[in-house]
């Protein structure tokens, strides 16, 4: 056992049984609402999960230990920390554990520690990817990579829209990462459900994402792969709308230098100002909406015997 890893209780049992377990992010609770909306929001993805046949196990580094599965607590203290808590991504882990500090985790450092604790399936927002302007400035999120060579299914409602959509799919070709529709031919992009951009493959049902998944991990096919599960129509916002607050939200970011990590956490807080909150009620929405489909497909590979080692 990695002397960093703590599994709780609950999630440990499940994965000891074999059953459902959804991964859950938690730079979303410190880096993506403000308190006490992070942590409401937080444990009604969780209690999702559970409505939908699966334990959830939201991820974080708290005293310098990888946990896999927090509790209320816990969820409560990354909730009022906020942004204090540092946003770790694979190159903080050595330092923060070293140090045994706090870290929210990412879509990479979720899926890393999700891996070393055998869970398959993880829920999110949406995606980093490549930046608007990355020919010139390299800006490439670590989630690209980390697809590439993690063994685990990653729900979302698409990369989100303040990146370049095209690119990002160019650069998951690539790296050989399917990227799945949920019933849909098209990328969602994120607050909207079409970006014109196709996917890879359609699929229609929870068992099937299961059995592809199952075929990719049997085949000892490295890295992870990812579903793109359209927000619900009556959240969904028009393009325009978000192209127009994106487009605002890039200009201002420019303007005062902002740049690194601390890029996404602006710019999303940004669109929400711009949209009068409407962004953070449809963010909202699409995560629960994630967190069922994530529940349903590990039950699935839970059927079939290919959810846990």
């Amino acid at each position: 056992m990695n002397k960093y890893l703590s599994i709780s209780p609950e999630v440990a049992k499940a994965l000891s049984e074999g059953k459902p377990v959804v991964a859950l992010e938690s730079t979303i609770i410190s880096h993506g609402m403000p308190y006490p909306q992070n942590v409401e929001t937080a444990l009604r993805v969780e209690q999702t999960i559970r409505d939908n046949g699966a334990v959830p196990a939201t991820i974080a580094i708290i005293g310098g230990k990888l946990k896999a599965g927090c509790s209320p607590e816990e969820i409560e203290y990354l909730g009022k920390k906020g942004q204090q808590v540092i946003k770790a991504s694979r190159r903080d882990l050595p330092v923060l554990l070293a140090r045994g500090e706090d870290g929210a985790t990412t879509v990479t450092t979720t899926m890393i520690i999700a891996a070393m604790a055998g869970i398959k399936v993880f829920a999110t927002g949406g995606i980093g990817g490549v930046h608007r302007g990355a020919q010139q400035t390299f800006d490439i999120s670590a989630d690209l990579e980390e697809l590439a060579q993690t063994p685990v299914m990653v729900i979302c409602a698409g990369a989100k829209s303040i990146l370049d959509l095209g690119l990002t799919l160019e650069y998951l070709e690539t790296k050989g990462v399917p990227v799945i529709g949920f019933g849909t031919d098209e990328l969602p992009a994120f607050y909207a459900r079409h970006s014109g951009f196709g996917v890879d493959y359609r699929i229609d049902t929870p068992e099937e994402l299961a059995a592809a998944f199952r075929a990719k991990l049997e085949c000892g096919l490295k890295g992870g792969m990812l579903v793109t599960n359209p927000i619900p129509e009556e959240y969904s916002m028009p393009k325009e709308v978000i192209d127009a607050a994106i487009a605002q939200a890039l200009k201002e970011m420019d303007e005062q230098g902002v740049h690194g990590k601390q890029c996404t956490p602006f710019l999303l807080a940004k669109v929400k100002d711009l949209t009068g909150g409407e962004s953070l009620a449809s963010n909202i929405q699409l995560v629960l909406n994630n967190a069922r489909l994530a529940a349903r497909t590990a039950a699935a590979m839970a059927e079939g015997g290919g959810c846990n080692p």
